[in-house]
């Protein structure tokens, strides 16, 4: 008969660290972290804070940043725990936190803005009915726009057209299909314009 535990990973030091691959078992991991289960938690941060660690810093490509960004995904996943839907994978929704705590990240960033700014003249040479005025109001409307976009779309657009990730990268970043992505881009963009020549 297979353990629930069934992987194993060889952790730093030498020691081996065992890693649940049984669906059943992290959900009732997780449904007892939900409960103020701390043990559980950590169980889970264990299982799944090196693949989150990777999609931080293939996201923001410095390990400091990576360290924290990993950081500040758990406690959002800790503080946001009972709005976990068993439908999906918990290292789907890791990702989502990761991909969002990131894209915060960088809106606080004065390049972020100025970024969001040469959108503008992306918008209006895509669509030349798009009159948009080149002033710091059209910053406003942009973001304004993108923050009305769904999440996924958001994202891939921010990742994509703000940051210059490749699909590719955008992927495995939200831990989605390549052509999901370029769907997503595809529909940010045209709600974007509808949007901003509304």
């Amino acid at each position: 008969m297979r353990s629930n535990l069934a992987e194993a990973e060889i952790a730093e030091g030498g020691a081996l660290e065992l890693v649940s691959t049984s669906p059943d078992r992290e959900f009732e991991l997780i449904r007892q972290a939900a409960a103020g289960n701390s043990h559980a938690f950590r169980e889970l941060y264990k299982n799944n804070v090196k693949r989150v660690y990777a999609v931080c810093l293939r996201a923001c490509q410095d390990r400091d940043t990576a360290d924290e960004l990993t950081q500040e995904v758990f406690v959002k996943a800790w503080e946001k725990l009972s709005s976990f839907q068993f439908g999906s994978k918990f290292s789907s929704w890791l990702h989502s936190i990761a991909v969002n705590q990131f894209l915060m990240m960088k809106r606080s960033e004065k390049r972020f803005t100025e970024r969001v700014g040469e959108l503008t003249e992306i918008i209006t040479r895509d669509n030349p009915q798009a009159k948009i005025k080149q002033s710091y109001d059209s910053r406003i409307d942009i973001e304004g726009a993108l923050e009305k976009l769904p999440q996924q779309a958001r994202m891939a657009f921010v990742l994509h057209d703000i940051e210059g990730y490749k699909h590719h990268e955008i992927s495995e970043m939200m831990n989605i299909e390549v052509g999901t992505s370029k769907a997503h881009l595809h529909r940010a963009r045209r709600m974007l314009r509808e949007e901003l020549t509304k």
